[in-house]
């Protein structure tokens, strides 16, 4: 970078100038193109600071209120699911709960989190490099290749709509540097957000085991998800097409929150299921500028549950907006 005329006369301040100059050019170049050398990736990612431009909370302080009771929660809409949670999305008001603050397996709504903290270290276009570990994952897929490169949002839809393991792991390596690395700092968002019966064990929610949250604290990190642009225009989409480089060429993501499309006024957020989790739903629908957000956890009929709880808040909400 310096030139030779230069290098026989360079003292001790012009020479530590320069190194600045070049470590900074080095940084500013993996921003916009992550390194195929998991070090470098790793210890640029580590000591990278999120972006979270829409974020409304200090890094150590929790400045703003989640959710709300004002009055007595009624009790009468049945619902076959263990727990669940109805939320005003605007106010953050809860207009109906059971069993709110019961910790129970949440599977695949836990990338709700996985989300949130990717979105808040990776922009649009960064390219993420699949990782090694990534095709390893078990057992639900869509068949990331290790060394490809994949524009970041490309990966969010596959998180979000498809609800890709492998897209889950390929985010957190990239986002966190480490898988456990990555998982810490969805741990300390937790806290941040005051999600005092929330821990997570998995980024993609395969594990059951020490991954749990409530129904209170899902409606709470859906209400402060749903704040972030980025994150709502993927959630809403019922069926996305994706260019892809050779030789898959193109893919098709649909989402299976089947409320889209089906529920007028919904627009997001994300199923979840394991065996020991059961049916899992956090779900958004929005009317007349009212915004609900409804949460059922180990549900037999998880669609059903959150319609009744949607039809019954929008009910509730006529006139209020």
């Amino acid at each position: 970078m310096h030139g030779g005329r230069r290098r026989r006369r360079a003292n001790g301040p012009v020479v530590l100038a320069g190194l600045l100059i070049t470590v900074g050019v080095a940084v500013a170049v993996w921003r916009l193109w992550p390194s195929d050398g998991a070090t470098t990736l790793r210890a640029a990612a580590a000591a990278a600071k999120p972006l979270a431009a829409h974020s409304k909370l200090h890094p150590r302080k929790r400045t703003v209120t989640l959710l709300t009771v004002r009055g007595r929660l009624p009790h009468g809409v049945a619902v076959g699911a263990r727990a669940g949670a109805l939320v005003d999305a605007r106010s953050g008001t809860v207009l109906w709960a059971k069993r709110p603050h019961l910790r129970l397996p949440i599977a695949s709504t836990t990338k709700i989190m996985t989300a949130v903290v990717a979105l808040e270290y990776l922009r649009r276009s960064d390219v993420v490099v699949v990782d090694p570990t990534v095709p390893r994952v078990q057992p639900f897929k869509e068949g990331l290749r290790a060394g490809e490169r994949v524009q970041a949002w490309k990966l969010f839809y596959g998180l979000l709509l498809y609800s890709g393991n492998d897209d889950a792991l390929a985010l957190a390596i990239a986002a966190g540097g480490t898988w456990a690395h990555f998982l810490a700092l969805m741990n300390q968002k937790a806290r941040q957000l005051g999600l005092k019966d929330t821990h997570f064990r998995s980024t993609s929610g395969l594990i059951d085991r020490d991954n749990y949250s409530t129904a209170w604290d899902m409606a709470a990190l859906a209400r402060y998800a749903m704040w972030n642009p980025r994150f709502r225009a993927v959630v809403r989409t019922r069926v996305k097409h994706v260019a892809w480089s050779a030789p898959t060429y193109a893919k098709i993501y649909v989402n299976h929150n089947h409320l889209l499309g089906s529920y007028p006024g919904a627009d997001g957020i994300k199923t979840g299921w394991t065996t020991k989790a059961q049916h899992c739903l956090v779900a958004s629908a929005t009317r007349h500028g009212v915004r609900l957000i409804a949460v059922v956890l180990a549900s037999p009929n998880a669609d059903a549950d959150a319609r009744k709880l949607l039809n019954y808040g929008f009910r509730t909400r006529a006139g209020r907006s």
